[in-house]
């Protein structure tokens, strides 16, 4: 049926009437486009031949949809069919009537973009390019050669790769059009043969190059075609990216000759040849180093090249006293419609932002020679020329925000921080003049780079600030203001308050609040939300503290408070206006309370109002905290209850944020109006509260645990309230108490909890005790976790200690009787006194129970070797409680008693770590023996033991913080010991001694660190594994400290990620040989030091050096080696993705040997797990590529790609971690 309707459309089709042959082509469309639709060979036939004839259709509207069926039909007719027709549209083109030729053309593109398999693809570069080809050579007219070159171009770029052997044919034909007299011809050429160099083989992509490069090496060429060639140039660097690297060394000096030779008028020929080095600065960083000075004087020369124009004005006079010329200036300036020099001022522009962006450690240079230059260049004459210095000048600023992220302000002269700052003033006067200026892009460019130098340097407007206030008073009060300037101003206004300090604005204050005002009115939303941001800042600055008055606040108080009420009382705006309206509206609440009593009262149910509106209910539950938190206590009684009813019911919600928000608002509310909330509130709250305690989500939990709190010790008095925590909350408490998860914050708030649960008087010591402890049993499903014990053993001490002296010492009895019972068998039970004893001994001095230390030394014996642990942690825990009576014991007992050396040293870590962190008690540990516990701990550096030597190292580098004039130098001195161990040691004592806070040890360490990193060459490989691991904890905590050293440290570095055959050992068992890696463990911790590196000091890095070989044969390496080298795979290609766009073919290979990787038949489950995480490990890193711009130059990572989105359960897991 469905035929014998194509049948009646292909009649009508050729009708007289063009409106009967439009419809049936419509017809045609529809029918061809169902799902269903399904030909014959020889219907198909009769279709194919009649679309084609339709293409020629008199009416235009009809060939037009004769074009649109080819696209379905292309889908539904056989490969043969379809070549037949590209055949015939192809002869057309080149031997078929003129009028026809467009129509054909047009047609055969729209072929070729819908075919999609890879045999019909083949088939059509086999028919279609040796006739195309045919036409570009021998065509009859440059139309007909430029229809062929746009198709051809088409052809391969979607299937250049399916058939190699042409490659070399194709190439020559369309190089030998590079020298055509049409110049149509060539620029059509040039594109041509860029589709085609990214599936050449190097030798013909070598062969490319050479010739263009020969070509240009004739001075004698005409300039037009010379201009070609250095076009074709920048177009294979664009189109191969860094495969052109090799050739660079030819190519780069020619076109610095030829840019400085050109003749003055010969604009074009240098801007493609700055553009053609923008290329190859982006596209090959590593083979472009030696010429990246060369490129950067160039674009400096040129970036001020303009020859027809000599600027009067070399000095910016007065600034206020220029302001009404200024107006003027850009009215009255030299225009000429021929000068085309803004083009290679422009590129130059863009060639210098391209060294910027790939040369991170070129920055310091960038501000001693470019950074003038381009401040000089904002008065830039052509606009869009501008907008490039500009941007150019915000990527300078980004990348020293990049690089030197987390590193404070720098002292060092030659840093790019330090060398910012100094540039400050000479940017905010040539910006001035900017802002003066009557052009509406130029201003918003301005403001864009102000916000970016905030951004970089919070507080380098301090003593300029007062200059730029006539440039934001102009942009927001001007009629000819547009939007977009309004926004720019007011956010560069909103960023600068909230990073400098209120006292900068506050002559100031009169002049801003005026137009900030006026823009909270405008009728733009986007102007009317940054208007109000930017008020919440003004309101902060104009009162920053409640004590002190540095300000007269009233008289602004009232027209703020109006200008935000009009916006929150309108229902009909934009959702960003009224969330800014609710959180400007609050601070002015929380700020100006006091002399609002009148308006409070009309206010407040506005905001009420808004908690009931699901899209403004997180915003306004917010804004209830801000007021809450207010010092003034402002009256909320109009609204309180209706305001807790509300967030009580919020707490059932599914949406996450609004409770977490809740819980805080509810905190405060408690805190400030805890006696105006009556006690049923507080039962609903309570009930609510408990089902938010569990480890399914532990801040969630810390929250609420946290509010139970506060409403304890604000509400003791109200019986109910205890018993409602008592019946709700308790019995969550012992639930999440025994989780392996609880930790940090949630592990403080429960400790908080059972510390207010027994001091509101509603529930016994003696109940909340049995319950802790009883909590402890192990249950049939076996004993509980360590963290679980731990968090048991801390809220048990918290307990005792709120409790008052006299339970806590019955208490520590009690547990005493557990350990002195030699009937009891019960290991769990025991482990659990041990770990209460040392709990409530690090926070209170037991030295009044006689003996304790004996008792918990007693436990050494144990054969449970948990047991033994948890003793010598009570041991130590209890020493910190009296460090004068215990910690002599201690060492007396280190002296003494051999066998229990490994547990006494854990004892004596226990004491230095604690006291290490505690000032105090830094103090009372240099009282006691301190030259004893170095002896000791010296005597056993050399042990045998690598146990004993990590706990000596440990307490080496926490003794460290206390006395680094005593340790460093004693370490040092043992840096150069004979025996590897306590060089080893010494090492291992550093790493534990750099920490993230600052201390006394830090000017020590700056001079002396160089020497214990230096152990990193020594013969031993566990002094190198132990000084790999300083180096990395130097590089988190404090990259200060090695920034100087890495020049020396990296080589040394990189040397240990390489596979070192001589470690590499075969052992007999007998039956089967065993190979054991010894350097495999130092590999690992050396590429996690460089993954540390890559997030501290980026700046420091060659990325280019790395790569090959060092993290190359990191990605074929042992699994343990893999992981930390795929996660530094990725850093790199978001960080430095230049760097690794240079060498991504040779990465292709390893990242595929290990998705493809199988484990053996009879691998057991534990090795087909970790398989899984390594192959998922490797597709991240493939998607971080993927991400690159350029990857998919490189044809090897194309076809990588190719067969993961091709292999179901690799695209699966691909699909999974993209999504991550």
């Amino acid at each position: 049926m469905a035929n014998m309707n194509i049948t009646g459309i292909l009649e009508k089709m050729t009708g007289k009437d063009k409106d009967y042959r439009y419809m049936a082509t419509s017809d045609l469309l529809s029918e061809l486009n169902k799902e269903s639709f399904k030909a014959d060979q020889d219907l198909e036939s009769k279709l194919t031949n009649i679309v084609l004839q339709q293409l020629e259709d008199a009416s235009g509207d009809v060939s037009g949809l004769a074009v649109k069926c080819l696209a379905p039909l292309v889908k539904k007719a056989s490969e043969d069919r379809v070549v037949e027709m590209t055949d015939k549209l192809c002869d057309k083109l080149l031997n078929g009537k003129e009028q026809h030729r467009d129509i054909a053309s047009i047609a055969l593109k729209t072929i070729i973009v819908e075919v999609t398999t890879a045999s019909l693809s083949e088939k059509i570069l086999v028919s279609l390019a040796p006739q195309l080809i045919n036409g570009v050579t021998n065509g009859k007219s440059a139309e007909i050669k430029c229809e062929c070159l746009d198709i051809l171009g088409d052809v391969l770029h979607r299937f250049g790769n399916v058939i190699m052997k042409d490659h070399a044919f194709m190439l020559t034909a369309l190089l030998t059009q590079l020298s055509s007299t049409q110049a149509s011809v060539r620029k059509k050429s040039v594109s041509c043969i860029a589709s085609l160099a990214p599936c050449l083989s190097d030798d013909l992509l070598a062969k490319a190059t050479s010739e263009v490069v020969q070509l240009l090496k004739n001075k004698r060429a005409k300039s037009d075609i010379t201009r070609t060639n250095i076009q074709m140039i920048g177009a294979l660097s664009r189109s191969v990216g860094y495969r052109f690297g090799p050739h660079l060394a030819e190519a780069v000096p020619l076109l610095i000759s030829y840019c400085t030779s050109a003749s003055e008028n010969d604009e074009e020929l240098r801007e493609y040849s700055l553009q053609a080095l923008e290329s190859f600065m982006l596209r090959c960083p590593r083979d472009i180093s030696p010429h990246c000075d060369g490129i950067l004087n160039l674009a400096l020369e040129y970036v001020s090249y303009d020859p027809n124009y000599t600027d009067s004005m070399e000095e910016d006079t007065d600034d206020e006293v220029q302001d009404e010329e200024d107006d003027d200036e850009s009215a009255d300036e030299y225009t000429d419609d021929e000068d085309a020099s803004w083009k290679v001022r422009r590129a130059s522009a863009k060639c210098l932002s391209a060294i910027i962006v790939s040369r991170p450690q070129m920055l310091s240079k960038m501000y001693q020679e470019a950074c003038p230059k381009l401040i000089d260049r904002f008065r830039e004459r052509e606009e869009n020329v501008k907008m490039d210095i500009f941007n150019t000048f915000i990527e300078l600023l980004r990348q020293t925000g990049n690089v030197t992220k987390g590193q404070g302000c720098d002292i060092d002269e030659s840093s790019p921080r330090w060398l910012l700052k100094q540039e400050v003033p000479k940017v905010v006067k040539s910006i001035n003049r900017q802002l003066r200026e009557k052009s509406i892009k130029t201003k918003v460019g301005a403001f864009a780079v102000l916000k970016e130098l905030v951004v970089v340097l919070p507080d380098c407007l301090t003593d300029h600030f007062g200059s730029l206030v006539p440039g934001i008073e102009k942009a927001l009060n001007d009629k000819s203001s547009t939007s977009n300037l309004k926004i720019e101003a007011l956010a560069f206004t909103r960023i600068v308050m909230a990073s400098h300090s209120p006292s900068v604005f506050h002559p100031y204050i009169e002049a801003l609040s005026g137009p900030i005002l006026s823009a909270i009115g405008d009728r733009y939303y986007k102007v009317t939300a940054e208007a109000l941001r930017v008020c919440g800042e003004l309101v902060r600055v104009i009162r920053p503290n409640f004590e002190a008055r540095s300000i007269d606040f009233r008289p602004y108080t009232s027209p703020i408070y109006k200008a935000i009420l009009g916006r929150l009382a309108n229902q009909d705006q934009d959702q960003e206006v009224k969330e800014c309206a609710i959180s400007c509206m609050s601070l002015v609440i929380a700020t100006f309370g006091d002399g609002l009593q009148r308006e409070l009262p009309s206010c407040l149910p506005i905001l009420v109002d808004r908690m009931g509106n699901e899209i403004t209910r997180l915003t306004a539950v917010k804004a209830f905290a801000v007021i809450a938190n207010s010092p003034l206590r402002i009256d909320l009684s109009c609204v309180l209850d209706h305001v807790i009813s509300e967030l009580t019911a919020f707490l059932r919600k599914a949406n996450r944020a609004l409770r977490q928000a809740t819980l805080g608002t509810l905190n405060s509310l408690v805190v400030t109006y805890g006696g105006q909330i009556g006690s049923s509130s507080y039962e609903t709250i309570i009930a609510e509260l408990s089902t938010l305690i569990s480890d399914i989500d532990l801040h969630m939990a810390a929250l609420a645990l946290e509010l139970c709190c506060t409403i304890m010790v604000d509400r003791r008095s109200i019986k109910n309230v205890g018993l409602a925590v008592r019946h709700k909350v308790l019995p969550q408490a012992l639930i999440l108490i025994r989780s392996a998860l609880l930790q940090g914050q949630a592990l403080q708030a429960l400790q908080k909890f059972f510390a207010s649960l027994v001091q509101s008087a509603n529930t016994s010591f003696e109940t909340l005790l049995d319950s802790l402890i009883s909590t402890a049993k192990p249950s049939q499903s076996g004993g509980l976790s360590k963290q679980a014990l731990s968090s048991i053993a801390q809220c048990v001490a918290v307990l005792c200690l709120a409790a008052g002296d006299q339970k806590c010492a019955s208490t520590v009895e009690m547990l005493k009787g557990i350990l002195n019972d030699d009937s009891s068998t019960n290991s769990a039970k025991q482990h659990m006194a041990l770990l209460c004893l040392g709990e409530i001994g690090r926070r209170k001095d037991l030295s009044n129970h006689v003996q304790i230390e004996n008792i918990v030394i007693e436990s050494f014996q144990s054969p449970f070797e948990e047991i033994k642990s948890a003793a010598s942690y009570a041991l130590g825990n209890i020493a910190v409680g009296n460090l004068s009576k215990y910690l002599p014991f201690i060492l007396d007992q280190i002296d003494n008693q051999q066998k229990k050396q490994y547990l006494l040293l854990h004892s004596l870590k226990e004491v230095i770590a604690r006291q290490s962190v505690d000032h105090t008690g830094q103090s009372e540990l240099q009282d006691s023996n301190i030259v004893k516990i170095l002896a000791l701990l010296f005597n056993h550096c050399e042990s045998e033991e690598e146990g004993v030597r990590n706990v000596v190292a440990e307490c080496l580098g926490k003794i460290a913080l206390i006395e680094p004039n005593k340790l460093i130098p004693a370490l040092k001195e043992r840096s150069c010991s004979p025996a590897a161990n306590t060089r080893a040691t010494v090492a291992i004592a550093i790493k534990y001694s750099i920490v993230e806070r600052s201390g006394k040890i830090d000017a020590i360490m700056y001079s002396e660190i160089s020497t214990f990193l230096m152990l990193i060459k020594d013969g031993d490989r566990h002094v190198r594994r132990a000084a790999v691991l300083a180096l990395s904890t130097a590089a988190h905590n404090k990259p200060n400290l090695i920034e100087g050293l890495l020049p020396e440290l990296l080589p040394l570095l990189y040397d240990q990620t390489v596979v070192k055959q001589e470690l590499i050992r075969t052992v007999d068992l007998g039956p089967f040989k065993h190979v054991v890696d010894d350097g495999l463990e130092l590999r690992e911790a050396a590429f996690e030091c460089v993954d540390t590196l890559l997030d501290s000091c980026l700046d420091q890095l060659n990325p280019s050096s790395f790569i090959v070989p060092f993290l190359l044969s990191g990605l074929g390496d042992h699994y343990d080696v893999k992981m930390p080298c795929h996660l530094i795979l990725s850093k790199l290609a978001d960080k430095c993705p230049s760097a690794v766009l240079a060498v991504l073919d040779s990465l292709v290979e390893p990242l595929e040997k290990t998705i493809v990787h199988r484990p053996k038949g009879d691998a057991v489950k534990q090795e087909i797990d970790r398989n899984e995480d390594m192959i998922r490990s490797a597709l991240r890193a493939i998607a971080a590529l993927s991400r690159i711009s350029g990857s998919d130059y490189s044809m090897k990572f194309k076809n990588l790609m190719n067969k993961i989105t091709s292999t179901s359960s690799l695209a699966e897991k691909y699909n999974s971690v993209r999504s991550e």
